[in-house]
């Protein structure tokens, strides 16, 4: 591989920055002021050099991107949404195109990893995981993709899908998911149960969407707190969603926030925009992870997103009320090193010795980034320039 020196830009608090990559790694991070000898020159003057965007929550297997567009339809319950999509996902292009389309995608924007989220019961049982982990096989050099088995339709309520949940597992899955266990399954003893024995059992992580209102929500937060610390499994259970801590006064959501914080139990939200959401700010002050993802893009859930990060960033900064440099940088980190954390990325960031992989954007550093969202970016992934 080629020798580059990178140089001209800076950082993402706007220092001056530059680094050779040798064998797709970064090497002499701001040391030599001059390329070594046969060294080819890259010059980002006006760049902001950022670490590779992390997407925690994106569920690449229902997206209608690389296929043709699907109107929306509005329904009255959950059980017709899933009714509703199984039907346009049976007339839709095949999920591992539509899943590699959307990869690439994202990429173009500058994701270099993501959690994403596959649906399985026991009808479907693993087919669309295979398909989602094909088309993560023929983006492997472009995209580290972390995948979950996400019962949405439930766990005790739907049939066999706990049989499927621990087939998953033993295949190889690296995090297990949940789903409302009151509001849904109307078993939260037993669905967390499985849950989280699952975990001790085969050593995966857990990724639970929390859609409950209210006192049931934060209810639900405590007992995942709770089986967090009981099992040791602290740093490795996240919650997505989680609207009931925006739809509480903010002195019972930081109540509940100390138990996450304790438990080692993170947070994700994508700011969604008809719905309350977790305060982010006060949150990560009182020691809870946040991240973020896109969650669903252009799909029978809503007709929204195209992939870009950045702008998920501007939304959650948005609707959050960010305005400082420092709650803009917040929100770059959900969406970068937070992420990364999360799904278990220790080399992720700009650092001495690690991969060369990162988004150059057009703008002065990480927080005009956010608030501007540009449009011009250079990505690069281990050393390589797409």
């Amino acid at each position: 591989m080629t020798l580059q020196f990178v140089h001209g830009g800076v950082d993402r608090d706007g220092a001056p920055l530059h680094f050779h990559i040798r064998d797709g790694r970064i090497n002499g991070l701001n040391e030599d002021a001059a390329p070594r000898q046969g060294a080819e020159s890259v010059d980002l003057q006006g760049f902001t050099v950022l670490p590779g965007l992390i997407d925690g929550h994106i569920h690449l297997d229902k997206s209608f991107v690389g296929d043709r567009w699907h109107p929306h339809q509005p329904v009255n319950s959950l059980r017709e949404r899933l009714a509703v999509e199984k039907a346009a996902l049976a007339t839709a292009a095949p999920m591992v195109d539509r899943a590699e389309a959307l990869i690439r995608q994202c990429s173009s924007f500058g994701t270099v990893g993501m959690r994403c989220h596959v649906d399985i019961d026991g009808s479907t049982g693993l087919r669309h995981l295979e398909a989602v982990r094909e088309a993560a096989l023929r983006c492997a050099d472009i995209m580290r993709i972390q995948l979950v088995a996400f019962p949405q339709a439930g766990v005790m309520s739907c049939a066999g899908t706990a049989v499927v949940l621990e087939q998953a597992a033993a295949a190889g899955v690296e995090v297990l998911g949940g789903i409302d266990p009151t509001t849904l399954d109307g078993d939260a003893e037993g669905q967390l149960a499985l849950l989280f024995g699952l975990a001790e059992r085969y050593g995966v992580l857990l990724d639970i969407h929390l859609h409950e209102p209210g006192e049931i929500g934060l209810a639900q937060l405590q007992r995942i707190a709770a089986r967090t610390r009981a099992a040791g499994l602290q740093g490795r259970v996240a919650v997505s969603h989680a609207y009931s801590l925006g739809e509480v006064p903010l002195v019972r959501a930081l109540q509940v926030g100390e138990a996450l914080a304790v438990a080692g139990v993170a947070i994700m939200s994508n700011a969604p925009g008809d719905h309350p959401f977790p305060p982010l700010r006060a949150l990560h002050d009182a020691g809870v992870r946040v991240f973020a993802g896109n969650d669903n893009i252009r799909d029978c859930w809503w007709p929204y997103g195209n992939g870009d990060l950045l702008q998920r960033a501007m939304l959650l900064g948005y609707r959050s009320g960010f305005h400082t440099d420092a709650d803009l940088m917040l929100a770059l980190d959900m969406v970068s090193t937070h992420a990364a954390q999360v799904i278990g990325l220790p080399q992720h960031g700009i650092g001495e010795g690690r991969p060369a992989t990162f988004v150059a954007v057009r703008a002065d550093h990480g927080p005009a980034a956010v608030a501007g969202v540009p449009a011009e970016r250079r990505v690069v992934v281990d050393g390589r320039w797409r």
